[in-house]
């Protein structure tokens, strides 16, 4: 409804019905009518309107009265009872007005409610029916077509007329052709919907008219199509349909705006060849769109109604009589006779094209067809068009009664009539009346007699037709046609605004080429020899092919300043006008930008072709007469001259990367900076980004991670994609394959075969996206391997197996297409593509792989190519075989290890493209249907893909990683190495992660075990125990128990990663890895468990004696305080405090004196490390026990200096010897150093000495020599550090005697004795005990909870707090140190980096630790989150004993520790010293005081925490956060046997250590023969026939290619790459002197080119290395 237009309608109305519009004035509301409410207009079609309202009448309403007006219709009228109402037979696109009055019983009307509805036309009314209704005005993108959804892949019938477009677009996109025939599963089924058996005839529903709806014309369908799609998609559709044969539209119509489009546009995208009879001769052939030529067209039409059928004729005119195509959609075919709705006024055309063979052209020369669809008296303009354009005109014409005065107007073509005599409508004497008048020679009249078929008809027809096109003059192409169409008011699509600005910007660029090869030359400069030359420095620089004697350091930076040099060169070169013009014309509006590429790329193939033309005729001239050599110059000519679209934006890509290496401020680079973007938005709209350049065999790295950066931003970052690539031999049809798969337009222009590889990004729907795991498809397609232009180029071989592997590498499935009649070239390309596969196989990667056999057209091909497919197989096993020796992989034996392979599944049979022979064949419906069945295999293999897919930026890694892989020849290690960097990171940092959780709960489990321990046999213990050794036996079973079952979670975590995760495979080789360190981490965590509770086990029952007589004297002393206290009550005297305090010293003497004798029993801690050392060293000889049988109490003052053994006095290398020294020396202090630490630590817990404690330092020392062979050395270290040792645990075993003399600890709690004492004598006991006990028993317990709670807390913040990437693992705690140290840019950071790696680590971590807890909030928030957690549990322990009524004050006690216990260890001493004097009495009222104690004890503690600086909190803790932090972050403690790097892995029981980034050597101390510091890197060296001298040796020589035979369980991967190890070599330089000295050796000599190196550039060597962005 317009409600806009209501007001006019409403007078209108009024007028018409003689009613006032004023406002009713009801009298009597039961007696006046009321107009209708809400009225709505509930449908529209063509010819229907149907209206709804509401009553509003209070009254009788007897029914309504409706009436429409129209101002081209007499008004209807209808009456209705109801509350709706149905217009029918109404006009189509008119807008009619409706009033709706209601009527009373009594007779009465009311006034009018009023609306209005336009009715659709009749295109409107067809598109909704075919669903396209809002398509039309949004219009249709070929992008939104090739979208990826269920129905692309299913052959599933159309269910109703919605269904029709798209099912025709889907067959149509993959050039079947059958597209055409296409209809309703509902109608074509309608006979079986009939009942079955004898239930007598229904002739209505046998003889009766079938339903119009359930069908629609072809024809229809193409028009609402073409109707409703954009100029990109017509110009798709029209290649395709060509491709099919099909007619194509010439004039569309728009029965909704009776406006008529030329489609020069549509039709510009098509390409044929031909052969004329002139050129058979020759062999030459034509190859143009089909819009440039000039043909003669000859057009067919029809004036009334026809009894023969025009488009069947005309068939049969342009078709062969072996090889007949239905061109044109005639009445005999499917839904050919359904009446056409729109298509009416459609012209329709075809071109016969001669192929040259005499016996098969129908016409020698090309002609071009227009078919006029409808009468010529209703189509007059197109008629006229076509008598201006067309050689000659057919009118099909039976009826002569009046209609052929149209035939008289004067015409400017020559007019044939086809009659059909034998008509019954025919009339002789009409026929030659009319025949006069019109004054047609008899030569122009051709009849249609019974006598006469159809093959000689059509005969007699094409003869004439090659008369008209042999003699006449009048020949137009279809741009000529275009002046015509504007003549008469018909619309060119062409001359839309943006295709015209389109065009013009192509023109301008195109319209100055003359030479493609020299046009290339001087305006795409950047993309010849230059980037030719870079990509092969890029491969050298990795390769290193040529360095022979030359420094490598040296020639690396050679070949750094060369690629710099040839960079700067690009930057300096002027671009181009035609290069800025066309970056402007891609940075237009998306609709002109689309255009002008498709300009592009047309006015691009016709120069290329016209070019490429004639130079393939001048070599045709000159292989009879001339050289080699002539021939060979005009070969390399053909080479170059191929310009295409790619080209373009190759040069903008180098341009791009030319500049991308300045500073981002730079605002020379900041003008290039849009043009990844510019690229990501046409990949999104379907245009090939160029992956590998055809030209130099290189990728544009930084260009094309650009582009997908961007693209990352245009869609969801997450979205997942799966690759599809074909490989295969040159012009076996590989473009045309994907290009009928997916409906896509991979070049395929003559003369020119792909080069490089091409990508194409194709959507998923949204909701298939679910079901086959991607969101968007990338189709790959690939230039042909075997390429005749690089077969007599040295590395063509080399060239395919790097394509090969590059596009193996990046696939999900990858299709080998093999042509059926080439076996030796197709042997060399199974050669190369196995080895591809088996590369793959080797990173982790198995691929799935489809054989793809074309040119079979065997029905039986499957069964019968059974044998085939075995030999296939016998020779993929062989040439597995082959490539694994080559690869050094011998393991692989078969192509089905290599990757996954079924040979029933895994080939596919596909017959030829053509059916029969070009230019008019059409597309095989078996090449499309069978190409069909592999699309839909294809995502069947995709569905069923176990492997997760990729995201955007891990398909560019992978693609950076492939490539850089490839420039160093070692694509199994390098690629390895590249990729699982990333994933070994991220597996580590999840195994960190449930490591960690498992360590919290065991240090949990632990806190717990010794709480119960401590409590043992006191009030607060909680265990049933009988002794001690019982309660360490329940403790360790249960533990033991959790341990069993936090190994399996881990265990099961891990095998669960392994499962799900898609880049596991790449890391598969360290899953043992990880289960090991699961393992291990299980029995270090038992062992430890065990050992601590031993341990405090021990000292609990080294105790029993001491608390036994603490115990016995404190009841002897209650007893005789009780007693005074009773004999003082007697007396009733009252006594002063002083004289209580007498009577009570006098008591304390007397019950104290039986323990001054009493003292705990003293031990020979010298004695006893001395005997765990010489257990210790016992596996080493009697000579070995000898040296450390001496006195302890002699060694370890001082420092230790190493002592070298005797096999090193063999060595006579002076400075070999200082070397060995040093070495020893430093790693001897690291040992001093980390044992004193421990030693430190013991000394803090305040207990006694324990045998444990000297044997987990012995432990330490053993693990950090790893199996020294100087014996000497290792017994002087380990004497020193237990001399040490003892003499420190001496004065802890000291100092726990003196803490702990019985008459000591008793007399701590004389004051505590007489006040309580005190208190019971003046009845003021119950509050000043409930305090006491809150303040002495309860605080100091809470307070060590909160402390060793806080612990695992602390390390947990640092790990998976705010900032989680520096702790998460290894490799990101290495980085972050760098990056850090970097920052600080120190020598003295440096060098303790270097030389005392872990004590610069602790020191590095305990700074994080404070900065992170600097503000003083984070442990304020956990100490109160613990402190609440104590209160908790003492509030409930308080609850539960008071339960117990009848409980004394001392069992309320008892009662409450006992609640506690497995939580509070709280001191026996405070305990027993509180629990005297309570007492018999209820605890109620003491209750009652301790929860007020306990509340102000919160207070207390809450004000202390605030008013507590952190860093007396962090002291508090000890070294245990600290410590914890870095055993799960230094890991094993390697270093490099080179640089001296520590090691990096991540999992705990790695067999293999690595390193992200070596160092010089020099770093490490390592010096020439001169002395001077060295500054070869190692992962230089690995790769260099250099050899080198060590201790590991023995002072011999020993290639460093080799040292795996030395250093077994290193892995220092070969890594060419210049900047690699800038990081360190800027710190080697900046402090060359600095080390030297360091070193005491000379500075190295520092290659000039290292002092080039920025910091910046450190930095960036640095992310580069740990792969951070």
């Amino acid at each position: 409804m317009n409600e806009e237009d209501l007001p006019d309608a409403s007078e209108s109305l009024s007028e018409a019905s003689g009613h006032s519009s004023r406002e009713h004035q009801p009298n009597d509301l039961l007696n006046e009518a009321i107009p209708p409410g809400n009225v709505e207009v509930s449908h529209v079609s063509s010819s229907k309107v149907s209206l709804t309202w509401e009553t509003q009448s209070a009254g009788e309403v007897g029914g309504y009265v409706v009436t429409s007006f129209c101002d081209s219709e007499a008004h209807r009228e209808q009456t209705t009872d109801s509350n709706s109402v149905k217009f029918s037979d109404l006009k189509p696109g008119l807008k009619y007005d409706f009033q709706i009055k209601t009527q009373l019983k009594s007779g009465g009307l009311s006034q009018p409610a009023l609306t209005s509805a336009h009715t659709e036309t009749k295109l409107e009314d067809f598109l909704r029916n075919l669903g396209l209704k809002e398509i039309y005005k949004e219009k249709l993108s070929l992008s939104s077509v090739l979208q990826i959804d269920k129905k692309a892949v299913t052959e599933e019938a159309a269910k109703c007329l919605s269904d029709l477009p798209w099912c025709f677009l889907k067959r149509l996109m993959m050039v079947n052709g059958t597209a055409r025939n296409v209809k309703c599963s509902a109608g074509s089924e309608s006979q079986q919907d009939l009942p079955c058996g004898n239930v007598g005839l229904d002739l209505y529903t046998i003889l009766g008219p079938k339903k119009s709806g359930e069908f629609v014309n072809p024809l229809d369908i193409i028009t609402a199509l073409f109707l409703c799609s954009n100029g990109l998609l017509q110009q798709e559709m029209a290649v395709k349909m060509s491709m099919c044969q099909f007619g194509l539209p010439l004039l569309l119509p728009d029965c909704g705006t009776q406006k008529h489009t030329l489609m020069l546009w549509a039709l510009r995208g098509i390409v044929k060849k031909y052969r004329t009879q002139a050129l058979s001769g020759t062999k030459s052939f034509i190859e143009k769109s089909i819009v440039v030529p000039e043909i003669p067209m000859v057009s067919f039409v029809r004036l009334g109604e026809g009894s023969l059928s025009k488009s069947e004729i005309l068939n049969t005119l342009l078709s062969n009589p072996q090889q007949y195509h239905n061109t044109f959609v005639h009445h005999t075919m499917e839904c050919g006779n359904v009446p056409r709705e729109i298509a009416d006024g459609l012209v329709e055309t075809s071109w016969y094209f001669p192929c040259g063979g005499q016996n098969i052209d129908i016409f020698n020369e090309p002609v071009a067809v227009a078919n006029l669809r409808g009468d010529i008296s209703l189509c007059e303009l197109q008629y006229s068009f076509l008598c201006k354009t067309s050689a000659a005109v057919f009118v099909f014409l039976d009826n002569f009664d009046n209609q052929y005065e149209l035939l008289k107007k004067q015409h400017e073509t020559e007019i044939f009539l086809i009659v059909n005599v034998d008509n019954k409508n025919f009339n002789s004497e009409r026929f030659t009346k009319v025949l006069k008048e019109l004054r047609l020679p008899q030569t122009n009249i051709v009849c249609k007699r019974k006598e006469v078929n159809n093959a000689d008809f059509a005969k007699a027809l094409q003869d004439i037709v090659t008369n008209i096109v042999k003699n006449t003059e009048k020949k137009n192409s279809i741009a000529q046609m275009a002046d015509i169409a504007t003549e008469l008011g018909i619309m060119v699509d062409e001359n839309a605004s943006d295709c015209r600005k389109a065009e013009k910007n192509a023109e301008a660029i195109t319209s100055k080429i003359t030479d493609t090869a020299q046009y290339k030359e001087k305006e795409l400069p950047r993309q010849g020899s230059i980037w030719k030359e870079l990509t092969q420095l890029e491969k050298e620089e990795c390769r290193l092919r040529k360095v022979g004697d030359k420094d490598i350091e040296k020639y690396k930076f050679g070949l750094h300043q060369q690629k710099a040099k040839l960079r700067e060169q690009q930057r300096d070169m002027d671009i181009s006008n035609d290069v800025i013009s066309f970056m402007k014309a891609i940075s237009c509006p998306a609709v002109e930008q689309a255009y002008f590429l498709k300009w592009m790329q047309i006015k691009i193939d016709n120069l290329s072709r016209e070019h490429l033309s004639n130079l393939r005729a001048e070599y045709k001239h000159k292989s009879k007469n001339s050289s080699k050599e002539e021939l060979k110059v005009i070969d390399q000519q053909l080479s170059r001259s191929y310009l295409g679209i790619e080209n373009y934006f190759r040069e903008i890509g180098q341009i791009y990367e030319s500049t991308v290496s300045l500073p981002e401020s730079d605002l020379f680079r900041q003008q290039f900076m849009h043009l990844p973007k510019l690229c990501a938005q046409l990949l999104m709209n379907g245009f090939p980004l160029e992956l590998v350049d055809g030209e130099a065999s290189g990728i544009p790295l930084a260009w094309v991670k650009d582009v997908f950066s961007e693209l990352r931003k245009m869609v969801d970052p997450e979205s997942k994609i799966r690759v599809v690539t074909v490989i295969g031999i040159q012009k076996t049809g590989k473009s045309t394959l994907l290009n009928t798969m997916f409906g896509v337009h991979f070049s395929v222009s003559s003369g020119r075969c792909t080069r490089g590889s091409f990508m194409l990004l194709i959507r998923v729907n949204k909701e298939y996206s679910k079901e086959i795991n991607c969101d968007f498809l990338i189709i790959i397609d690939t230039e042909g391997l075997k390429s005749l232009e690089l077969a007599q180029l040295e590395d063509s071989y080399e060239h395919d197996n790097e394509l090969a592997t590059i596009v193996v590498g990046l696939s999900d499935i990858t299709l080998v297409n093999i042509a059926m009649d080439n076996m030796t070239d197709m042997k060399d390309v199974l050669q190369i593509v196995v080895h591809a596969f088996l590369r793959m196989k080797e990173v982790g990667k198995k691929p799935k792989c489809l054989f793809v056999h074309q040119n079979v057209s065997d029905v039986s091909a499957h069964d019968n190519n059974l044998r085939d497919r075995t030999v296939l197989l016998q020779q993929l096993n062989e040439m597995t075989q082959a490539a694994a020796k080559v690869e050094n992989k011998e393991e692989n034996k078969s192509f089905k290890e290599v990757m996954e392979y079924d040979p029933d599944t895994g080939n596919k049979y596909i017959p030829g493209l053509w059916h029969g022979n070009p230019p008019m064949a059409p597309v095989n419906s078996g090449y499309s249907e069978a190409v069909y069945e592999l699309k839909t295999n294809i995502i069947q293999m995709l569905k069923d893909c176990k492997s997760s897919a990729y995201n955007l930026d891990q398909f560019m890694n992978r693609t950076a990683s492939l490539w850089k892989a490839i420039k160093h020849e070692d694509v199994i290690f390098s690629f390895r190495n590249s990729l699982v960097a990333d994933a070994y990171m991220k597996i580590c940092t999840e195994f960190n992660k449930w490591e960690w959780e498992f360590k919290m709960h065991m240090y949990s489990l632990e806190t717990s075990a010794k709480a119960q321990i401590s409590n043992f046999g006191t009030s607060a213990g909680i265990s049933e125990s009988s002794n001690i050794r019982e309660l360490v036996t329940e403790l360790n079973t249960e533990a033991c128990s959790e341990l069993i079952k936090w190994e399996d979670k881990l265990i099961n975590k891990l095998e669960l990663y392994f499962e799900t995760d898609g880049q596991v495979h790449l890391v598969e080789r360290y899953r043992e890895d990880f289960i090991q360190s699961a393992k291990i981490l299980r029995n270090k965590s038992e062992r430890s468990f065990k050992s601590e509770v031993h341990i405090a086990a021990e000292n609990k029952e080294a105790m029993a004696k001491v608390e036994e007589v603490k115990k016995s004297t404190t009841k002897r002393l209650e007893g005789e305080v009780l007693r005074l206290l009773e004999e003082s009550l007697k007396s009733k005297i009252i006594q002063s405090d002083e004289e209580l305090r007498n009577y009570f010293d006098q008591i304390w003497e007397k019950a104290t004196e039986p323990l001054r004798d009493k003292v705990m029993p003293k031990i020979n801690v010298y004695s006893r490390v001395h005997f765990q050392l010489r257990n210790n060293v016992l596996q080493m000889g009697i000579h070995a026990n000898q040296i450390v049988n001496v006195s302890l109490k002699d060694h370890g003052h001082g420092d230790f200096e190493a002592k070298c053994g005797r096999w090193l006095k063999v060595v006579k290398l002076t400075e070999f010897k200082q070397s060995y020294r040093a070495e020893l020396q430093a790693k001897a202090d690291e040992i001093i150093a980390s044992c004193k630490r421990l030693v430190s630590v013991q000394r803090q817990e305040k207990t006694d000495y324990h045998d444990n404690y000297i044997q987990e330092i012995l432990q330490i020392i053993d693990a950090k020599l790893n199996l020294e062979r100087d014996a000497q050395y290792v017994l002087s270290l380990k004497l020193h550090i237990c001399g040490y040792a003892a003499r420190i645990f001496e004065e802890m075993h000291q100092d726990f005697i003196t803490e702990n003399y019985p008459i000591e600890c008793v007399n701590r709690d004389n004051d505590l004795f007489f006040d309580d004492f005190k208190d019971l004598y003046h009845l003021e006991q119950d509050e000043k005990k409930a305090e006491e006990f809150a303040n002495r028993c309860l605080q100091p317990a809470v307070e060590t909870y909160i402390r060793v709670s806080l612990v695992p807390d602390v390390v947990d913040e640092m790990v998976c707090g705010n900032d989680p990437f520096i702790f998460s693992s290894r490799m990101s705690f290495q980085y972050s140190v760098l990056k850090d140290l970097l920052s600080k840019d120190k020598f003295c950071h440096f060098i303790e980096f270097t030389s005392s790696y872990e004590k610069f680590i602790r020191e590095w971590i305990q700074e994080q630790i404070e900065k992170r807890f600097s503000d003083g909030t984070k442990l304020l928030e956990l100490e109160d989150k613990y402190l609440k957690q104590c209160i908790r549990c003492i509030d409930n322990a308080i609850q539960k004993a008071q339960v117990n009524k009848e409980a004394t004050q001392k069992e309320f006690v008892q009662d409450i520790c006992k609640e506690l216990g497995d939580k509070l260890v709280i001191s026996q001493d405070a305990l027993s010293a509180c629990m005297v004097l309570l007492k018999e009495a209820t605890a109620e009222k003491f209750a009652d005081f301790l929860k007020k104690s306990v509340k102000e004890m919160e207070q207390a503690l809450q004000k202390k925490q605030k008013q507590t600086k952190f860093k007396a909190k962090l002291d508090g803790l000890g070294s245990k956060p600290l410590d914890k932090l870095t055993a799960k972050l230094v890991g094993c403690g390697k270093q490099c046997p080179f640089c001296k790097a520590p090691c990096e892995a991540g999992a705990g029981a790695h067999k293999d250590h690595h390193v992200e980034m070596h160092r010089p050597e020099g770093l490490g101390g390592y010096k020439s023969a001169s002395m001077k510091l060295i500054t070869s890197i190692c992962t230089s060296s690995v790769s260099t026939d250099m050899r080198f001298s060590n201790r590991d040796t023995k002072g011999e020589w020993h290639p460093y290619k080799e040292f795996k035979t030395i250093y077994k369980d290193w892995e220092i991967s070969a890594d060419k790459s210049y900047t690699t190890s800038d990081y360190w070599k800027y710190v080697m330089v900046k402090f060359n002197k600095d080390f030297a000295e360091f070193y005491d050796a000379e500075p190295a000599n520092i290659p000039t080119e290292w002092r080039t190196i920025s910091k910046e550039d450190a930095d960036k060597s640095l992310k580069k290395a740990f792969g951070v962005i």
